[in-house]
């Protein structure tokens, strides 16, 4: 299953993408958590000091290893360079599943253990550095996150929870239709429902299941004005919390002293996640992401490689958890981080 949380910058996205990842774990589920923000802050919401989470590898820097090696034996990609973020998959392309070993989870991922749960693998895209400014856009970080879950075939008890950009820049491209369900966060204020009004317009013809966890919720008021701004779209709050702010201070609680309510709160989402695998459709899903590539070719991408990216469409190809993996034979050496 394929989570992101969605909102503008200070809603809380990150502590509570954070706090439902330490739900998954806790729960026993296998967890792959990816930080698709620039600004970097999911790895010290779950644990790590700044040493550590400066040191994260960034997906957004080895993006030839991931072009290489997705890209796998498929015919309609010339060459790792042709690769764009939208490059779906195709016949002899490889697929990335949740709890295999590949060489770019090696490069790309490191494992967290969670107290009290299952290890948690954390991929990051990278900061934006002062290396890149004005040579680069940070989009193209992000399409590293893209270019996995476009190869990614996860099923019903896997998940991968993405802390997605702020505000609306995820439709930049089409990653916004990657996932089974999109939490929209939200803060009782007219600021914080206005990310929500720009993101319902967008994903209004894409089939995206949108629903909003109200944050920083202090009273019946709070919660009385989410509902008259979203509607039905309010899933549920989450109201203050002391084991957020010593999270913050750098001395977390055990998560089992979470407040009831909050508790309550995560449980809720799960089972709204855990729904959504009912409602997936994989031929749409692989007609959204030729849809976006296409475009995205036309727009850009053919000017930039050289080449005629439509071709890279594979029509008899469509993801899902039967797809079969092209994988590296044993006796071929996997391709080796940058």
């Amino acid at each position: 299953m394929k989570i992101a949380f969605v909102g503008k910058g200070g809603s809380g996205k990150t502590t509570l993408s954070s706090l439902f990842i330490r739900h998954l774990a806790a729960s026993g589920v296998p967890v792959m958590a990816v930080d698709a923000d620039i600004n970097q802050h999911l790895g010290p919401a779950l644990g790590l000091d700044e040493d550590e989470a400066a040191k994260l590898p960034a997906m957004g820097a080895r993006l030839p290893l991931i072009k290489d090696y997705l890209r796998g034996t498929n015919p309609r990609i010339a060459s790792a360079d042709t690769m764009i973020k939208t490059t779906p998959p195709g016949e002899g392309s490889r697929l990335l599943r949740l709890r295999e070993a590949n060489p770019v989870y090696a490069a790309c991922a490191r494992p967290l253990d969670l107290e009290g749960g299952t290890d948690v693998r954390l991929m990051a895209t990278g900061p934006f550095t002062e290396s890149d400014l004005g040579v680069a856009c940070y989009h193209s970080k992000v399409g590293a996150v893209e270019l996995c879950l476009n190869h990614l075939v996860d099923g019903r008890d896997e998940y991968v929870v993405v802390d997605m950009t702020a505000g609306s820049d995820s439709f930049a491209s089409g990653m916004f239709t990657r996932f089974d369900t999109t939490f929209l966060v939200a803060e009782p204020t007219r600021k914080g429902v206005a990310v929500y009004r720009q993101y319902k317009a967008y994903a209004r013809d894409f089939g995206v299941s949108l629903h909003v966890v109200g944050n920083k919720v202090q009273g019946p008021d709070d919660v009385d004005f989410l509902r008259e701004e979203v509607g039905d779209d309010l899933l549920v709050t989450f109201g203050h919390s002391d084991w957020v702010r010593a999270m913050e201070k750098g001395r977390p609680p055990r998560f089992d002293t979470l407040e009831p309510a909050n508790r309550a709160a995560l449980r809720t989402l799960f089972e709204t996640a855990d729904a959504s695998y009912e409602r997936r459709d994989w031929e749409r899903y692989t007609r959204q992401m030729v849809h976006f590539h296409l475009k995205n070719a036309e727009s850009w991408g053919n000017e930039k490689t050289g080449a005629d990216l439509a071709a890279q469409v594979d029509p008899a190809f469509t993801l899902g958890e039967g797809s079969a993996a092209q994988r590296t034979p044993a006796s071929s050496p996997a391709p080796q981080p940058a």
